[in-house]
């Protein structure tokens, strides 16, 4: 009975210590130095399990790892890591005991990633490193399950540090060594979406094909999916990977890469595209009139890899621009980038030109130059930049340089030249005669756009010496059918203001531009001042105070063109005003007409237009000397008075009458040019 007794106790007690291994496991802390020896063993990386390790028998044998890191014994920095909360090993019972081990699920919590950023490549990095020959002694792995991984690249001395974070992924092992891996991730601030399909082959991989297939949706960055299929091969540091084909987008590509990873990483592209598309951010309404952004740009990335990039399109679209054909060359090493191409067709020209990015310092700098010939401008300038007011064939050479770390601080720096020049198009939007009229009767704010209007011009030209953001130009000429504007001025790019001093000049008769005489000057420089979006305009009249004789003179051509090659006209109504100057030789008026009585119908003081214009042009002038007098600018000239003493005429003529007060406008120059510009 004793005997009995005993037996039944024991196994009493072994089933109480069951009950407890399934509850609450087995610690399994000697397994820890078998485990590290076998991984390094296999892979040649020392593993260290810091936490607790425990084996559990429900509801499945399990096998569960805490607090491990994965280090290279030949990195004494200690840099260079793969740290791990915990890993969880699933599997049944008859596997193990059969001596070949399935294992249905591994889950790997919170994996994070060390590698430190090199500028340099390493001394041995082109030294063949030991291939990883991981040995798996017959188990086999039916999923592996990554939550909450990160990979965070950092360089200490730089102050430099990335992260791709939040990388969740389910890889599932298939027959046939099929291995499906999808999951998201988080690349900077970018979400990401992955799905990879390969087929690995037998043991060892080592320089054997491994065929590819992927898909990656990048939405902030890539407004359609990136998919394709590959080859991929190992050989030492080195991932080789031919014969790649896929679509982004409605494009599809073709071409091959490869990447170097032994030390700092070397990648070098060769794509082909039918159809690139590059989308751009659209800008917000009225951002043309808002600041620069001072939001610190971050081109740091560019010292901590190599690369060789070679880019052709049949097409390529780059925000609403198309370019066609493309070739793109770009190299990057030891942080500077330098990238060109020799034959870029826009919109029925070429486009050729470098650009330089040097991003080794703090302040990265570029430099870069370009010509453009026989561009259509309207489509260009509206797809890069959102500008629609100018059309015509677009020829401009671009010589720039720069350095900032944000979009104001590199206008401030630009230095440099530009010349643009636009022929037969037109000025959107815009109605310079209608302006120059409008300047008649006060000052203009703005461009005073109207989208049923617009400007035809035979060439607009300018040259630009840019230093420190200022844009200065001495060569400023609008040539129209109706209209020619030549100036100066400056433009200031980090603060976008700007100011232009320029003489807008009418052709008064149809012949056009072509005709023998030169066109008619306004008379009065006018000012273009303030914001680029919406300047003031306005008459210079601290130039008629200066020289009121010369302006005089202008208007008595003005009054030539309009009325015939005598300017009998306007001749006396400016006489009426005793602003006629001394009397003619001849007896006559200044115009030089000995008779005014006996001038054929349509001159001399008879002449309706000629009275209205001379009206509009007095209001002008008396409203910009009482302007130039009340300013206090030192000024106080005013039109000169009548004489005291009237001039003796060959008949009785009406009494002289004064100039009229001034008026906000001019309902006859309105007349006068309406009849002249079909307005």
């Amino acid at each position: 009975m004793r005997a009995v007794k005993f037996a039944g106790a024991a196994l009493a007690a072994i089933v109480i210590v069951i009950v407890l291994l399934l509850v609450i496991g087995i610690p399994s802390g000697f397994l820890t130095a078998t485990i590290a020896s076998r991984v390094e063993q296999a892979s040649g990386y020392r593993l260290s399990i810091d936490g607790a390790t425990k084996i559990s028998l429900w509801p499945t044998l399990n096998v569960t790892l805490n607090d491990l890191t994965l280090a290279d014994p030949k990195d004494r920095s200690g840099i260079t890591r793969l740290t791990i909360d915990s890993v969880q090993a699933d599997m049944s019972l008859a596997s193990v005991w059969s001596g070949r081990p399935r294992l249905s699920e591994i889950v790997v919590s919170h994996p994070v990633l060390y590698q430190p950023l090199l500028r340099e490549r390493l001394p041995n990095a082109d030294a063949s490193s030991k291939p990883l020959a991981l040995d798996m002694d017959g188990a086999t792995i039916d999923r592996v399950k990554i939550t909450n991984g990160e990979v965070a690249f950092s360089r200490v001395r730089d102050r430099v540090d990335g992260h791709i974070s939040a990388v969740n992924a389910d890889a599932v092992m298939g027959p046939d060594r099929k291995v499906n891996i999808a999951g998201t991730a988080r690349v900077g601030e970018h979400p990401t979406k992955f799905d990879i399909k390969a087929t690995t082959p037998a043991a060892p991989v080592e320089r054997q094909t491994i065929p590819v297939e992927f898909a990656i949706d990048m939405p902030d960055v890539l407004k359609s999916q990136l998919a394709g299929h590959a080859e991929m091969r190992l050989s030492g540091d080195v991932v080789m990977i031919n014969g790649v084909n896929g679509t982004l987008g409605d494009g599809a590509f073709n071409g091959w890469a490869s990447v170097d990873i032994a030390s700092k990483p070397l990648v070098k592209v060769d794509l082909d595209f039918q159809r690139l598309a590059i989308p751009l951010a659209k800008s917000p309404d009225g951002a043309s009139g808002q600041p620069w952004s001072n939001t610190p740009i971050d081109v740091s990335g560019l010292n901590y890899v190599d690369a060789q990039i070679r880019i052709s399109a049949n097409e390529a679209v780059i925000g609403d621009a198309r370019l066609a054909p493309v070739a793109l060359d770009a190299k990057l090493a030891g942080g500077i980038l330098k990238a060109g191409t020799a034959n870029l067709g826009a919109y029925g020209g070429q486009v050729s030109g470098e650009l330089i990015l040097d991003a080794t310092s703090g302040a990265p700098s570029f430099a870069m130059h370009s010509d453009l010939a026989n561009v259509c401008a309207l489509p260009l300038l509206q797809g890069l930049a959102e500008f629609d007011r100018i059309d015509g064939k677009l020829q401009a050479k671009l010589a720039l340089r720069s350095a900032g770390t944000s979009q104001r601080a590199l206008m401030a720096n630009m230095q440099g030249t530009a010349f643009v020049n636009f022929q037969d198009g037109a000025i959107r939007g815009i109605n310079l005669a209608q302006m120059i009229r409008s300047l008649t009767s006060g000052t203009l704010s703005g461009w005073q756009d109207n989208e049923a209007q617009s400007t035809d011009l035979s060439q607009l030209s300018a040259s630009f010496r840019i230093d420190k953001g200022q844009a200065v130009t001495t060569d400023l000429n609008l040539i129209g059918p109706l209209v020619r504007v030549t100036g100066v001025g400056t433009i200031a790019l980090d603060t976008k203001m700007m100011g232009f001093r320029v003489e807008p000049k009418l052709v008064m008769t149809t012949e056009g531009q072509g005709r023998a005489s030169e066109p008619i000057g306004f008379g009065i420089p006018v000012m273009i001042t303030g914001a680029w979006s919406q300047p003031r305009i306005y008459p210079d009249m601290a130039g008629v105070l200066d020289n009121p004789d010369a302006a005089y003179a202008k208007l008595r051509e003005m009054g030539k063109g309009l009325f015939g090659p005598d300017g009998a006209g306007l001749g006396n109504i400016l006489n009426s005003f005793g602003l006629g100057g001394a009397a003619a030789p001849n007896g006559g008026n200044a115009a030089g007409n000995a008779n005014p009585q006996t001038q054929p119908q349509g001159q001399g003081q008879n002449n309706p237009l000629g009275g209205q214009l001379g009206e509009a042009i007095g209001n002008l002038i008396q409203q910009g000397l009482s302007s130039g007098a009340g300013n206090g600018a030192g000024r106080s000239r005013s039109l000169p008075g009548a004489p005291a003493t009237p001039v003796p005429q060959a008949s009785p003529a009406p009494p002289a009458q004064g100039p009229p007060e001034a008026q906000q406008d001019s309902q006859p120059m309105n007349d006068v040019m309406r009849q002249l510009f079909n307005r």
